[in-house]
């Protein structure tokens, strides 16, 4: 399989010490054609075809005993093929095929459609091209159109097969490479409950509508975890200018008390000012990139609410449609057969009128739902706005903060200049 280690066998019979022998491993269509060499008790690495480079190996101790065997390392799909080991001094050669192969296990995926359940299989990463079969629980084949096999950049094959299932039961997805003698196989439990005809559309709606609650639940506890998040930020940010403020006083104060603020003490109430407003722009942009992340999560949701809204007005269309056939029929005497036939009618009628409050509670649901998420990205994109215009003040004072230290340390290295001078004339004084 690809990426194993693996030994190709040779011996020498009977057995003797090839330590200081010639031993060529070489593959005739290559070029050039020695996978391994070795002559004089020396590993000859100009020679080796640079596709087995650092891959292959023999044992020094094994040598010794007449084992010539080859560790292959890492099994490349372009290592197969046929090997020829040799020892030219006691014209002995012997040959090893090599089949190289590679494997995966299957995943299945399953849809309703209008006749069932479609299953779909599909294995990426093999080599050589698999087989692909459909078992049920008795492990009988089932009827599949033609599996659909593709070919990556990296020779390995992708195959994928579809199948229609009208019933409850256990099914395998099962893969296999005869001339590797690998399988895989997957197995899935189709449960009955999806096999509901009549209601096929309303089961869809009903998922995807729960989906799509669970979705909106789930970013509406996101939105006020944010908000929460944000606050306590708030508060530790009041907490930091607070102490930030506290530090610029006792700086000032020192400052008055000296007569005047140091350029030392300067440099420090600008550094500790910067450190501030980096740690501010820092909050800014993770708090931004997760409301976008929200605002996107909530704009696809409102696709497919709206998507789903169509698919119910149009349900809810029909069933009025049939609704009035059904009772236009109910309001006929039957000619034969009266009772079968009009407790039949009665209960179609009472059906259709089941499925229509159905629909229309998922539609008003739906409708909420779509109500609850737009106002959602109202509030998300007015928050949105709110921080590109922090990040725009934040961004401002960095630029003057650092504008301000740049001056700063120009006036130390000025002075600093002006006290080496002043140093070196009183040296020289003396």
């Amino acid at each position: 399989m690809v990426g194993d280690d693996i030994v190709l066998p040779c011996h020498l019979e009977p057995s003797v010490d090839a330590s200081d022998m010639t031993v060529e491993w070489s593959r005739s269509d290559l070029d050039p054609r020695f996978v391994y060499l070795r002559r004089d008790g020396v590993e000859l690495l100009t020679e080796q075809n640079p596709s087995y480079k650092r891959r292959t190996s023999l044992s020094i101790n094994k040598l010794k005993c007449g084992d010539i065997s080859l560790k292959l390392s890492k099994v490349k799909l372009s290592d197969a093929g046929a090997y020829r080991c040799l020892v030219p001094t006691l014209h002995t050669e012997s040959v090893v095929e090599v089949a190289a192969g590679s494997v995966s296990s299957p995943d299945i995926k399953f849809s309703i459609v209008s006749n069932g359940v479609m299953l779909e299989c599909k294995s990426d990463g093999w080599y050589p091209e698999p087989e692909v079969f459909w078992l049920d629980g008795e492990g009988n084949l089932l009827p599949a159109g033609p599996p659909e096999t593709v070919r990556g950049p990296d020779d390995l094959y992708t195959v994928s097969s579809r199948v229609t299932i009208e019933k409850s039961n256990s099914f395998t997805c099962r893969v296999q490479q005869n001339n590797i003698n690998q399988t895989r196989e997957t197995r899935i439990h189709v449960p009955g409950d999806l096999f509901v005809v009549q209601s096929s559309s309303a089961v869809r709606i009903i998922i995807c509508l729960a989906v799509c609650f669970t979705s909106v639940a789930a970013v509406v506890f996101v939105v006020w975890k944010w908000g929460q998040n944000k606050a306590d930020k708030t508060e530790q940010e009041k907490a930091e200018i607070k102490t930030f403020h506290d530090v610029e006083l006792q700086l000032l104060m020192e400052g008055q008390r000296d007569g005047k603020r140091t350029l030392t003490e300067e440099m420090k109430h600008v550094d500790m000012k910067m450190a501030k407003l980096d740690e501010a722009f820092e909050r800014n942009e993770d708090e931004l990139q997760h409301v976008q992340q929200v605002i996107t999560t909530l704009t696809e949701q409102k696709k497919d609410l709206k998507n789903q809204r169509e698919k119910l007005n149009s349900l809810l269309q029909e069933v009025n449609t049939q609704l009035k056939e059904s009772e236009k029929k109910l309001n006929e005497e039957p000619k034969v057969d009266k009772e079968r036939k009009k407790t039949k009618r009665i209960k179609t009628n009472e059906d259709l009128k089941s499925r229509k409050a159905k629909y229309e509670e998922l539609l008003q649901n739906t409708e909420e739902l779509l109500e609850t998420t737009e106002d959602m990205i109202i509030k998300m994109t007015e928050g949105k706005g709110k921080l590109e215009k922090d990040k725009e003040q934040i961004n401002k004072q960095l630029k003057e903060t650092k504008k301000q230290r740049e001056e700063i340390q120009k006036k130390l290295s000025e002075s600093k200049k002006k006290e080496e001078k002043h140093d070196q004339l009183s040296k020289d004084a003396e």
